[in-house]
C-alpha cells in the first residue's frame, strides 16, 4: 500500500476531535459562564452568539466517535467499556442542554428553570469530556483484545482534575468568544470573566501537566529523555509565550486576540497529548496499526471523507462568516 491508512485516519480523527473541542468548547463554555451574566438581556445576547452555530458544531463529535468505530474498531471495542459511564453522562447533558437552548425562548414561563439546565447540563458534558481526557491518558487496562478493568476504573484523581481543568478551558473559550463577539456591559463582564479563567486555565494546566510524568514510566521516559526532550521541550515553551499573548489581549482590550490566543493553548495542549501516546491510540496499550481496520475498508471509507469533509469544512466556515463580527443586542435567531 502506497499510503499509511492506518496513519492517515489517525492523523483525521484526530483534527475532527480537535476540531470540536474548539467549535463546541466555547458553546459550553458560554453555559459555563451563564449563571455569572447578571442580567437577562445579557443571557439572550450570549446565547445568540452561538444560536446560528452550536447545532453544526456538534457534527465533528458524531464525526469522531463513528470514525473511531469504522476506522479502529478494536480501539472503540476497548476504549467505549472502559469509559461508558462518563460517556453516558457526557451525551445526556448534551441532550438535555440542547433542549433547554431551545425551550428557554419558548417556555418564558419557565426561563430560570431552562437557564439552570443550561448551565448543568453545560457543566455535566464539558466535567465528563475531561474525565474521559484523564481516564485515557492515564491509561485503559487491556486483556488480549479486549477490555480488563472495572467499572469504576475511570474515576481517579487524575482524571478528575482533568474533568476541573478542561471546565476551566472551556470557560476561557466561552468567555473570550463573548469579548470578540459582543459589545457594552457584557462585553466589560466577559472581559472580567476571561481573566478569571485564564489564570484558572493556565493554572489547572501546569497541574495536568506536571501530574502526567508521575502516572507511567513510559511517558516520563518519553518527556524527559534525550532525544525525545527536544520534541517536548517547544510545546510548554510556546504555552508560555501564548499565555503572555493572551495577558496582553485581556489587558490592551484586543477584542478578537484573546480567543484565537486560547485556540493556539488548546492546540499546544493537543499536540503535548500526541506526542505523550504516539503511536498508541490506546495508550501503552494498542498501537495505531493494531486497532486499524483492514486497509480496503480504510480506503473506501477515505474516498468519502476526502469528497465530504471539504464540504462540511466549507459550510461551517461559510455559516462563520455569514454571522461574523459583533452581534446586535436588539437581533436574534429565534
Amino acid at each position: 500500500m502506497m499510503f499509511d491508512l492506518p496513519t492517515i485516519w489517525a492523523g483525521l480523527l484526530a483534527v475532527a476531535i480537535f476540531i470540536y473541542v474548539i467549535l463546541d468548547g466555547f458553546d459550553l463554555g458560554i453555559g459555563l459562564v451563564f449563571p455569572f451574566l447578571e442580567t437577562d438581556k445579557c443571557r439572550d445576547v450570549a446565547m445568540n452568539s452561538v444560536a446560528p452555530v452550536w447545532d453544526g458544531n456538534e457534527t465533528w463529535l458524531v464525526l469522531g466517535g463513528g470514525g473511531l468505530l469504522a476506522a479502529f474498531p478494536l480501539a472503540y471495542a476497548v476504549v467505549l467499556p472502559a469509559l461508558y459511564a462518563p460517556f453516558i453522562v457526557m451525551i445526556l447533558a448534551l441532550v438535555f442542554r440542547g433542549v433547554a437552548f431551545e425551550y428557554r425562548w419558548r417556555d418564558k414561563a419557565h426561563e430560570k428553570t431552562w437557564d439552570k439546565s443550561f448551565f448543568f447540563g453545560s457543566l455535566l458534558a464539558t466535567f465528563s469530556q475531561g474525565i474521559v481526557l484523564g481516564a485515557f491518558v492515564q491509561g485503559i487496562e487491556v486483556e488480549g483484545r479486549a477490555y480488563g478493568g472495572g467499572w469504576w476504573d475511570w474515576l481517579t484523581p487524575f482524571s478528575m482534575m482533568c474533568g476541573v481543568a478542561l471546565t476551566a478551558g472551556y470557560a476561557l473559550l466561552g468567555s473570550t468568544w463573548l469579548v470578540m463577539k459582543t459589545e457594552g456591559i457584557l462585553r466589560e463582564k466577559a472581559y472580567r470573566i476571561s481573566k478569571i479563567t485564564a489564570v484558572a486555565t493556565l493554572a489547572f494546566m501546569g497541574i495536568v501537566s506536571l501530574w502526567t510524568p508521575f502516572l507511567s514510566p513510559e511517558i516520563a521516559e518519553r518527556w524527559f529523555t534525550f532525544p525525545r526532550l527536544l520534541f517536548v521541550l517547544p510545546v510548554p515553551t510556546l504555552v508560555f509565550i501564548l499565555a503572555g499573548v493572551l495577558a496582553f489581549g485581556l489587558l490592551k482590550r484586543r477584542d478578537n486576540l484573546p480567543f484565537f490566543t486560547t485556540i493556539g493553548i488548546f492546540l499546544l495542549c493537543f499536540i503535548g497529548l500526541g506526542i505523550g501516546i504516539t503511536p498508541y491510540i490506546v495508550p501503552r496499550a494498542i498501537t495505531i496499526a493494531e486497532a486499524a481496520a483492514p486497509d480496503k475498508s480504510l480506503m473506501f471509507m477515505l474516498v468519502g471523507a476526502l469528497i465530504l469533509l471539504p464540504m462540511i469544512l466549507a459550510y461551517t466556515a461559510y455559516s462563520y462568516w455569514v454571522f461574523r463580527g459583533k452581534v446586535d443586542p436588539e437581533a436574534g435567531y429565534h
